[in-house]
Formats: C-alpha cells, structure tokens, sequence
C-alpha cells in the first residue's frame, strides 16, 4: 500500500550520505556539521568528529534539559539542524487480541508480550536547545500483528535523514517519508514479517544518494530492497535465503562502486546498489545476527555473538563472489564479540563489548592485534546500546542508567562513571557540544551548564 502523500521518518539531509570507505578527510569534514543523522552517525562508525559533548554529568549537573517521551520506543535519535528526530510507539487503547492458555504460556517461557494494544506510530521533533516539542505527526495507528520481546519495542528502528527527507521505519507498520517540517511526503507497506520466537522487529533503514535500503529478514520470504527517497516507488528487490536478523545494512563506497553489506546468520552478502546484484558473500554469523557492521580504509568488520562468537574483517578490494576461507578475510575472531551492541571503529582501532555485558575489548583494526581486554567497566551489568565516539571519548549507556565515559585510543582509561534516573536501551546520539540520551522514559540533552 502506497499513498503518495506518505512520509516516513528519513530524517535531515546528508549532502553526500555514507562515505565510511573513501576520502577519510573529506568525511570527517563534512561530518563534523552534519549532527547525527542516521543509526550508526554521519560515518555510520558510531564517531562523530568536531563533536564535543561534556564527560561527566548527573540529574543535577550538565543537562540542558529532560523530557518525557511519551510511548515506547528504543530508537536511537537522530539530530538534523535545530531539532532532534524520535521514533516512538504510543498506546491508543486495547486491541481486543487475547491469547489463549498455550500462548501465555510460551510467552511467559520465551519472554514475549502480546500485541493487546492499538499503537499510535508517531514521529516528534524537538528543538534541540529548548527542549520543546516543535512538531509531532502520528503516522498511522494500528494493533501490531504480532508481539515483541519483554525488553524490546514497536518502535525500535531509527531514523534517517539528508536534510531533503526525514525517513522513518516501523517494520511491518511500514515506511513513512517526511519532510523536516514533519509535512507526509509518501509511505509504503511491505507486508508483516514472521519474526523469530516472537522477538520483534529493529533494523533500520539506511539512506544514500537517492536510495533508501531496507532489509527484510524474517522467518517468511525475505528480500533486500531499494526504494526511491522521493517517491517510496521501488527501484529493486532481490530475495535472500535468511532467517530474521535484525542488522542493518551498510552502504560504502569502494574503488568507484557502492555496495550494500548485510550480516547475518546464513551468509554475508554485499550487494551493488543500482541493481542489487549479489557482488560477494561468506559464511554467516551466529544465529540472532544484530549488530550493523562498520567500515573504513577498505575494510567492512561483521561480528556477531549469541550462542557463539564471530568477528571477520573484510578486504572489500579482495572480496568477489564466495569469500569464505579466502584471501579477502584480512583477520577474523571467535571470543568475546557483541550479541546486541554494535561495535564502534575509531581512528583504526575497532571496540566493542562481549555479549549483552559491560565488558570491553579494542582491536588493531588494521592486523587484528589486541590492544586491551576484555575489561569490565564499572557500574555497567547489561547493555544493548552501541558505544559512541566524541572528542577523543567513548560513551557506553547501560541498561541499569549507568554511562561510562572512557579515552579513546589503545590504552584503557575510565575517565567517569554517570548515573541517571532512567535505562537505557537505544543508543545515544552526538551533535556539536551535546550527548542525546533516550531513555525508557525520558529524553536528555546533556550539555555543559
């Protein structure tokens, strides 16, 4: 279904939108004022140079402002001139669904939730230096299909924006375009996934040039799938033999060409992005692939860690057609690696944390090499959120409320541990002085006072 009125939420403008491969000065310049404007920051590396946001900070102490999110949501926010995007879920009313005894019971095992309540899907703009909500557009309102994981959401995905569209994406509540003055510019329904154990759904769209590319791997047919940023019309599909994932894709550009790389748990797959041809692909990851990959100086680094563990490195110029065991493979890894946090690649040096838990590694990005780890950082139990980079820093959220605060670079160094009266789920976002943290229940602007 596709209404040429739509929207989505694809989120301020990207002048030239992922480069994380070629021209690393001329990234990071055009980085530096491009905010936060997609998952992963304007490299889709979780960095953002030029940015400066404060290293300590409490309920008193460095935050400009705190406001209640209403809903649900695990979206990282994403910010784009004066305002900050967020994606959230908000209860309109019961749905009427009931389920019956065997049900409740597989719920209550696995740790699912049903879907009991019609959502209002809704899109908000904050001002970032007030804090006040300068628009708010509910998108549709509909029961899910299905549930979702007791820590998980209905609005998981994030965000993406160039500053021409403000592209939001619900999973099977489809996609919604915008402009950034929150006015419909189209949407489009790809159908319900079938989502493994009743988990939900959380992989993001990524945005290039004038491409917006979803990936669709669930438990029914799944496809990969470019669709035009101004008009939702779709410019390819190509089907894939998957199970559900919820990675990302990465959009990089090498040696003239623009690939697509996806992770996940039967095979690693790049694709070209005029036509979605398959350019290569590899053994996958370990079942319940997540984490997006990230990518710089010709390498794409893949990892995955739920019942297992898995990091390759990829030499994009070495890597054609099946590269399993090959020369493209430039170092690989079987400890230690992420299952939901994706890594964070900085300076040539690759972080990361080991499963769900507040236990950090870095890596020679380059030859592999450790430089430290795993060491447990303090005040951290469990996390999902991927660690960002600022300011010669890296910012790990915790689900417990707890953000640790370490130095970049090949030593371990703790610079400060924070506390705040929240959770924290979705991962934080980096724009000129300020660290944008969505919590369960509020959204903090921290800043220097």
């Amino acid at each position: 279904m596709m209404r040429m009125q739509g929207w989505r939420m694809v989120a301020g403008a990207l002048l030239i939108v992922l480069l994380p491969v070629a021209g690393t000065d001329a990234r990071e310049a055009l980085a530096a004022d491009q905010g936060w404007p997609q998952w992963r920051g304007p490299l889709a590396t979780g960095a953002a140079p030029g940015a400066d946001p404060p290293v300590a900070w409490s309920e008193t102490r460095n935050v400009r402002w705190k406001i209640a999110i209403p809903g649900d949501g695990s979206a990282t926010p994403i910010v784009w001139g004066d305002h900050v995007f967020v994606s959230t879920a908000v209860p309109a009313g019961d749905s009427g669904a009931r389920d019956g005894f065997f049900r409740r019971l597989t719920r209550r095992f696995v740790g699912t939730q049903s879907p009991s309540q019609t959502l209002r899907y809704t899109v908000l703009a904050v001002d970032r230096r007030t804090g006040a909500v300068a628009w708010e557009r509910v998108v549709r309102e509909a029961a899910p299909h299905e549930g979702r994981h007791q820590t998980g959401s209905w609005a998981a995905p994030s965000a993406v924006t160039d500053g021409e569209v403000l592209c939001a994406f619900f999973g099977s509540a489809g996609v919604y375009c915008l402009d950034l003055e929150g006015r419909p510019l189209w949407d489009r329904d790809l159908g319900d996934m079938q989502i493994r154990m009743g988990f939900g759904e959380g992989a993001s769209p990524a945005l290039h040039g004038d491409s917006l590319v979803v990936n669709w791997d669930h438990q029914g047919q799944s496809f990969i799938a470019a669709l035009d940023k101004r008009t939702g019309r779709e410019r390819w599909r190509t089907e894939r033999d998957e199970m559900t994932s919820w990675a990302t894709p990465l959009v990089v550009e090498h040696d003239g060409r623009t690939q697509v790389v996806t992770n996940a748990t039967n095979r690693v797959r790049s694709y070209d992005l005029e036509t979605g041809e398959l350019l290569w692909d590899g053994e996958g990851g370990t079942t319940n692939a997540i984490p997006t990959p990230v990518a710089a100086d010709g390498i794409v680094y893949l990892t995955t860690g739920y019942r297992g563990n898995r990091l390759d490195a990829v030499r994009l110029g070495a890597a054609a057609g099946d590269i399993t065991g090959s020369g493209a493979i430039a170092w690989s890894l079987d400890r230690d690696t992420p299952y939901v946090p994706s890594p964070l690649l900085l300076d040539g040096i690759l972080y990361f944390t080991k499963g769900n838990n507040g236990i950090l590694s870095a890596y020679d990005a380059g030859t592999g090499r450790l430089h430290y780890g795993p060491e447990r950082l303090p005040g951290i139990r469990s996390l999902y959120a991927s660690p960002v980079a600022a300011g010669g820093r890296i910012y790990i959220p915790s689900r417990d409320g707890t953000t640790v605060v370490i130095a970049a670079g090949p030593t371990f160094e703790v610079l400060s541990a924070n506390l705040l009266d929240d959770g924290f789920d979705a991962s934080p976002a980096v724009a000129g002085g300020e660290l944008y943290l969505r919590g369960r229940e509020y959204l903090y602007c921290i800043a220097a006072d």
